[in-house]
């Protein structure tokens, strides 16, 4: 059964089958939920904006591919957390070049280059097992789990590790504000 306010089964399976129309009622109808879970994943309103917009053109360009007509939310809510992942990962990776601003002024640019090496080289001086628990999971976005496993650890010793080093990058940066 469909959560209440998705689009019905038989829309989906309209548009499933190739109705223009339908397909048009199904974006037009799934719009607002899209949006929502864009909203609560995100990290910032212009991802989510962003992430919403391309969820729904998936949904167009690929509702054929859906297998249950009756699982649309669960699909498009995985869409939209796979594309807010995506985008904060490039965030990270600080390829994100619509976060810019084409105005930034030359002193703004150097703090921000200070700032991102004061905390490099905190990291950087961390013990190697924090180091590496934090730059995987942080900063690689790697699951808990895969980071675990990769690193022969079970999960509460990852999260402890992990939890030591994003305390000591804090103290770090708060006790030295240079």
């Amino acid at each position: 059964m469909a959560e209440a306010g998705w689009p019905r089964e038989a829309l989906v399976a309209a548009a499933q089958g190739g109705d223009a129309v339908a397909i048009a009622a199904l974006v037009s109808g799934s719009h607002p939920h899209v949006q929502r879970f864009a909203r609560s994943l995100c990290a910032s309103p212009e991802d989510a904006e962003d992430s919403a917009q391309e969820a729904l053109i998936i949904l167009y360009r690929k509702i054929g591919t859906l297998r249950a007509s009756g699982a649309l939310a669960s699909w498009m809510f995985r869409i939209v957390r796979n594309e807010c992942l995506r985008r904060a990962r490039r965030a990270l990776r600080g390829d994100d070049l619509a976060r810019l601003d084409a105005a930034v002024s030359a002193e703004d640019d150097v703090l921000q280059r200070l700032e991102a090496g004061r905390v490099a080289e905190v990291v950087a001086g961390l013990p190697a097992d924090q180091r590496r628990v934090l730059i995987m999971r942080d900063i690689q976005g790697y699951s808990g789990r895969a980071v675990a496993d990769a690193l022969g650890l079970s999960t509460p010793a990852m999260k402890s590790r992990l939890h030591r080093a994003r305390a000591t990058v804090r103290q770090l940066l708060l006790n030295d504000p240079k």
